[in-house]
């Protein structure tokens, strides 16, 4: 297993989880949830941070391995499906659109973990309505974390719930995508 500041950063986000998801359950009034929610959105907007500037690092230092191209997406996945719990066990998420978003995931990596077994991998790789997924779930996050009003009248959990509800149109269209790609792929073996 190689070791290096991306995979550093990577291992990082895995270790933030369980801290981001224990704020959430101190007592009620330590720390008083407006402080919970700064700590707590800004914790995930790190996390969210270097699972850019990881694989940006490996690139550029031709760092890349097969290990941190395997931990990364892992990483990612564990801290996004904690978010969502989190937030459906706080009610500021639908429980039915954090299962169909989680279920997605899973399926996919599935799918890429078979795809990578036929040697076909390249096939199933991200696709443009993939990163418009992933940028609408952070969004929808960061702000369902936060829910503090930015300005007066400007509803950051509405903001949240509109950019949750359109990650879980595109994370149902990417999923047909992956899925259609990967039949393709099938037919012409």
């Amino acid at each position: 297993m190689p070791f290096n500041l991306p995979i550093l950063l990577t291992w990082l986000r895995v270790a933030l989880i369980p801290v981001f998801v224990g704020l959430y359950y101190l007592p009620a009034d330590m720390p008083p949830i407006l402080i919970k929610n700064l700590i707590g959105t800004v914790i995930f907007a790190v996390a969210a941070l270097t699972d850019w500037f990881d694989g940006y690092l490996a690139r550029k230092w031709n760092q890349v391995s097969s290990f941190g191209a395997f931990l990364d997406p892992v990483a990612d996945k564990l801290m996004v499906a904690a978010a969502l719990i989190l937030l459906v066990e706080i009610d500021r998420a639908p429980a039915w659109l954090a299962v169909i978003i989680i279920g997605r995931e899973i399926t996919i990596s599935a799918l890429r973990e078979w795809m990578a077994q036929l040697g076909k991998i390249k096939s199933v790789a991200v696709a443009t309505i993939g990163k418009f997924k992933t940028a609408a779930q952070m969004v929808a996050i960061l702000f369902l974390l936060w829910d503090e009003p930015l300005i007066p009248g400007l509803s950051t959990r509405l903001i949240g719930t509109i950019a949750l509800y359109v990650a879980g149109v595109l994370t149902i269209v990417s999923m047909f995508y992956y899925l259609r790609v990967a039949a393709q792929q099938f037919r012409e073996n």
